[in-house]
């Protein structure tokens, strides 16, 4: 199954990541798992930059699904610049997006992936609503 990023998203980070040797695998390209790394440390230092990060005793984004289509291969070594979207707030949801491509290769789309994000109160485990400042900074 292939999931589409929609053309309507807001640009909110961009991050390069560096290709280590040990993200290979046998194969002598980047691991497929190593992808969904990528992704996260995308929305961890996004989050980090807004001030949206987890508080375990109190509220925070709970990421409820994940994917990632993959196009070509990395490989060590390089760069990888991800840039990361958000698009669809909705009452306690917004979705994330993010593309990945070699720094030395501008434009070339190795990988995209996306994440549904809930709010969530953590010692209720509820879903709540989207904090104003949140909402601002996704819509």
């Amino acid at each position: 199954m292939k999931f589409d990023i929609p053309e309507q998203k807001k640009l909110v980070f961009e991050v390069v990541i560096p290709i280590r040797w040990g993200d290979m695998d046998a194969m002598g390209h980047v691991n497929n798992t190593t992808y969904f790394r990528y992704l996260e440390t995308g929305r961890v230092d996004w989050m980090l930059a807004t001030g949206c990060m987890v508080n375990p005793m109190g509220e925070g984004p709970l990421i409820v699904n994940a994917f990632c289509n993959f196009y070509k291969q990395l490989e060590y070594p390089g760069n990888v610049l991800l840039k990361m979207y958000t698009s669809d707030p909705a009452r306690t949801t917004f979705e994330t997006w993010a593309t990945m491509e070699r720094l030395d290769q501008p434009g070339v789309i190795y990988a995209a992936g996306g994440a549904t994000t809930i709010w969530v109160d953590f010692p209720k485990q509820k879903a709540i609503d989207l904090p104003d400042r949140v909402r601002a900074i996704v819509a």
